[in-house]
């Protein structure tokens, strides 16, 4: 290893150390990583101070991740850096859903719930009557397909966001399972546009940029079937006002839906609502793997 490196020597030395990687893809991605961080680093002449600055930054975003708050995957989608991957490798086939965001709110111990079932959880609500359909691209339904499904309540807030005043219980979210004819549906609560949580590091961001903190009203999906592609895709309100500010860069024109309100009387499953709901309906189509 050389000494007395220079600002121009430094970064093919650091990219040297590397060398003795076994895995290719491992070697090529440090390599390019020390690569641009240098350039940015002489591109923008950064001083100590503001090195300083950002390593305080980051280790903030780390002390406050939880496994329900995932600040770091909050600091990616409003960087843009989580839509860019998702688009650098979106493979899907030009007749299929659109991908989009996972987002920082999903929770692998969901409860599993048939079709049918009210996902709300119990919290209070505008009824929401959802229909799903999924299908391949040749359009025969997909039975069997697993769908995870999860949503904010009616003032923007997620379950995970309220563990005091739900006592822990997860709600508005579920994993169901297509029937034969590819269908899956349940009753939950219409959700809001929310701001991205602005209380951490990332929040600093926002304000500093002067930027919107809003996210459009939207439904999370993620779709596993055997032999068929993954899709992780969201479904945003047509007349949404935040619809074309969305702080992540998540939303697509394709993926825009129709909310249906109607008056009391017979929802889609049969049952009487003797209060206003909505409808939401929307067929999924999924690549083959």
């Amino acid at each position: 290893m050389s000494i007395d490196l220079t600002e121009d020597t430094i970064t093919k030395e650091v990219q040297s150390t590397f060398e003795g990687c076994h895995d290719a893809r491992t070697r090529e991605l440090f390599v390019d990583l020390v690569r641009h961080l240098h350039d940015f680093a002489r591109e923008t002449r950064l001083t100590g101070d503001e090195w300083f600055t950002a390593m305080d930054f980051l280790e903030r975003v780390g002390k406050i991740t939880t496994a329900t708050r995932h600040e770091y995957v909050l600091l990616s989608d409003i960087l843009g850096l989580s839509v860019l991957v998702d688009l650098i490798n979106d493979h899907h086939g030009p007749h299929t859903t659109d991908s989009t965001l996972l987002g920082p709110f999903y929770v692998e111990g969901r409860p599993t719930a048939p079709n049918g079932a009210d996902i709300s959880g119990g919290v209070p609500g505008m009824p929401l009557f959802f229909t799903g359909r999924v299908v391949g691209q040749d359009g025969e339904p997909l039975s069997g397909v697993k769908v995870d499904t999860w949503h904010s309540d009616g003032d923007g807030h997620y379950d995970v966001q309220q563990e005091e005043k739900l006592h822990g219980r997860l709600a508005m979210r579920a994993l169901m399972t297509t029937d034969d004819d590819g269908r899956f549906w349940y009753r939950s609560i219409v959700p809001r546009y929310y701001p991205v949580p602005t209380d951490g590091p990332c929040g600093e961001i926002i304000r500093a940029a002067e930027r919107s903190p809003m996210r459009p009203e939207h439904i999370h999906f993620w779709l596993h079937a055997d032999g068929f592609q993954p899709l992780i895709t969201m479904l945003f309100r047509r007349d949404d006002p935040y619809l074309d500010q969305d702080a992540v860069f998540a939303a697509k024109r394709s993926l825009v839906a129709d909310f249906v309100q109607h008056e009391p009387g017979t929802a889609p499953d049969g049952t009487q609502v003797d209060e206003p709901f909505q409808t939401l309906g929307w067929t999924f189509t999924l690549s083959p793997g």
